[in-house]
């Protein structure tokens, strides 16, 4: 049947629906306490939700069952993935905007491909590389913008790139760890490490008191909370889930379809004006995403 033999494909589709919803409500709750406060309070509520999840599901709160290998490659790919690739990009958007840093990091499942292909063996078929160069082409044109300089700043750059590569590397850390591991317990120990790394920073810069302030705004946790369920809740779930039934740099290449898919509720949210050029870009990726389902 096409839903069984495309199963990976279609969560990782569904993963670029949930990465729209949460950065929507993230973007919101940063604009009022900021990206820090936001970070490790989503991944806090992203562990409690999962865990009551794993609690009602198979019995635990936290994955006991895991070997100390799904404990050590989960664990790497949360302190990459969650944390350093989360850090790298925020610090980017401050430097380079947040355009030019998504236009880096549409790179990422080109990467995601290139480091399965030498980590896990992974040999992409040629119907699969034609369909990777599409999406990506696609995202590319849409978000470039007419205004993009070629001449940025050489640490912005550097910065987005290494946003790009850890969420590569923690996909292809994540695929190496998880193996036939229950995919929600596999998420709760990428986001143990990662709030893990997130307290031990914020207790080094002394910024608590911040987090305490956005707790108190009710606002802003409601919109942290939405965008908790849509993110490190159901979204890295389902990536999860999509790496463990399809290659990695197809599922990647589908998770990176949200930039698209945000135009228009963003426009919607945010009154932000919706161009040809977007228009254009997104046809031309959809067209590279339905490669994949052929």
């Amino acid at each position: 049947m096409f839903f069984q033999s495309h199963i990976g494909e279609i969560a990782a589709l569904a993963v670029a629906f949930c990465w729209t919803g949460s950065a929507l409500f993230f973007e919101k709750a940063g604009r009022t306490v900021g990206s820090l406060s936001v970070n490790i309070i989503r991944i806090f509520l992203a562990v409690v939700f999962l865990g009551i999840t794993l609690l009602f599901t198979q019995g635990y709160f936290f994955p006991t069952d895991a070997t100390f290998e799904n404990w050590f490659w989960l664990g790497l790919s949360g302190v990459i993935g969650f944390f350093i690739g989360d850090l790298l990009l925020f610090q980017s958007y401050v430097i380079i905007g947040s355009r030019t840093s998504q236009l880096v990091m549409s790179l990422a499942p080109m990467l995601t491909a290139i480091i399965g292909w030498f980590f896990l063996s992974e040999i992409l078929s040629l119907q699969s590389i034609i369909g990777i160069v599409v999406s990506v082409s696609g995202i590319v044109i849409a978000i470039a913008g007419k205004r993009l300089k070629l001449n940025i700043p050489l640490k912005g750059f550097l910065f987005a790139m290494g946003g790009a590569l850890g969420q590569a590397l923690g996909l292809i850390l994540s695929k190496k760890g998880m193996g036939d591991y229950d995919p929600l317990a596999a998420t709760q120990i990428r986001a143990i490490f990662g709030f893990i790394s997130f307290f031990i920073l914020m207790l080094y810069l002394k910024r608590f008191n911040r987090v305490f302030l956005a707790i108190k705004d009710l606002q802003s946790m409601k919109a942290i909370t939405i965008g908790t369920i849509f993110g490190p809740f159901v979204g890295v779930a389902l990536s999860l889930f999509a790496i463990q039934h399809a290659q990695t740099g197809v599922a990647a290449a589908l998770m990176a379809l949200a930039p698209i898919i945000i135009i228009v509720p963003s426009a919607i949210m945010f009154k932000e004006k919706i161009t040809t050029q977007q228009v254009i870009g997104a046809f031309i990726s959809m067209g590279g995403a339905a490669i994949f389902f052929v």
